[in-house]
């Protein structure tokens, strides 16, 4: 049976699509070392960005000027995608993402197709507020999701509303994922961006989540503007992000929930630097996103010819700009 974890990239010639990207930071025959604070599944699975349509305003939305142009995922390639997996069994897991998926009609069909092709987990990655619409939510378990990967973008109702920009997102979310904890066999996964408005509510997010039993993992993604500068000033300065991120890991760490951190320097969270994971799933999505994506400039540390990390991915061209490279803060890993 072929294996992605082996071969990650022996699929890009099967889904035949440009724009895909596979995820793997760290090479693949040094993934067993990696160990501790995360799940650390990435390579089993592929992802899909199955529509380019949101019902939410997040201010920290990395695609908001790029959303309506950007063509989702085809249906031949997610049909190649599903050809593949009954014929070789390459990945455990399906990610069905997009700028809301459960916009998609048709997402319960899609479900039962991924599941129809072998595909073990459906995890879709959603704002979370259809799923207080428990009827739906009910629907997405029958048809196989068995992974809800949310965003949460506050700590309450008042930050979380304030920072999505729609009211009574937080209550219609937190309906839903209340809902999804009372079945045995589904994993809630979240997903919290770090920005000037949100840095400090981080602990707070793993209290208010923290009676969640099928909650397994909680990710903090500090933010990148997908541009060379930072118009909105919702980049934060990575020594004021640092004490509330790591008492956010400690917290998760105290409730035995695994933590993903991503886009942070590895030095400065020293004794929690495994919970640093800038992996990510094999990605099919429209090629346009890659020419956004890439003004980022990541990899951009003063130390980065000197440090040893394979997950680390340094400083952003919009960081350095607003911040200066703070060598003095930051110590190239042995």
């Amino acid at each position: 049976m072929a294996s992605s974890k082996n071969n990650p990239t022996a699929a890009i010639p099967v889904v035949g699509t440009p724009g895909t990207r596979v995820g793997l930071t760290t090479p693949v025959d040094q993934l067993d070392r990696l160990q501790g604070f995360s799940l650390r599944d990435h390579e089993k699975y592929v992802s899909l960005t199955m529509e380019f349509r949101c019902n939410l305003k997040c201010v920290h939305c990395m695609i908001e000027d790029t959303m309506y142009r950007l063509a989702p995922t085809s249906d031949e390639a997610l049909a190649n995608i599903c050809r593949d997996q009954a014929d070789t069994g390459r990945w455990e897991g399906l990610v069905l993402t997009g700028s809301e998926i459960t916009l998609r009609r048709d997402l319960v069909d899609i479900v039962k197709k991924a599941k129809n092709a072998g595909f073990d987990h459906v995890r879709i990655q959603t704002h979370g507020m259809h799923l207080g619409r428990t009827d739906y939510a009910d629907k997405l378990v029958d048809a196989g999701v068995d992974e809800y990967f949310v965003s949460v973008a506050g700590s309450d109702a008042e930050s979380h509303d304030r920072i999505t920009q729609v009211k009574g997102a937080w209550d219609k979310m937190m309906r839903g994922m209340e809902h999804l904890d009372q079945y045995d066999h589904v994993k809630l996964i979240t997903n919290s961006v770090i920005t000037t408005q949100s840095y400090m509510l981080l602990p707070g997010m793993v209290d208010a989540l923290s009676h969640l039993k099928r909650l397994v993992q909680m990710e903090f993604w500090n933010f990148f503007p997908m541009a060379e500068n930072d118009p909105k000033d919702l980049l934060a300065q990575n020594s004021a992000i640092l004490p509330h991120l790591r008492d956010a890991i400690l917290k998760c760490c105290a409730l035995g929930r695994f933590t993903e951190v991503k886009n942070f320097p590895e030095c400065m969270l020293q004794e929690l630097g495994d919970a640093l994971v800038n992996a990510q799933p094999m990605l099919l999505i429209d090629p346009d996103f890659w020419t956004e994506f890439d003004k980022n400039g990541f990899y951009q540390c003063p130390h980065q010819a000197t440090c040893r990390s394979t997950e680390c991915l340094g400083l952003t061209t919009a960081y350095l700009g607003k911040f200066g490279d703070e060598a003095d803060e930051l110590t190239p890993l042995p």
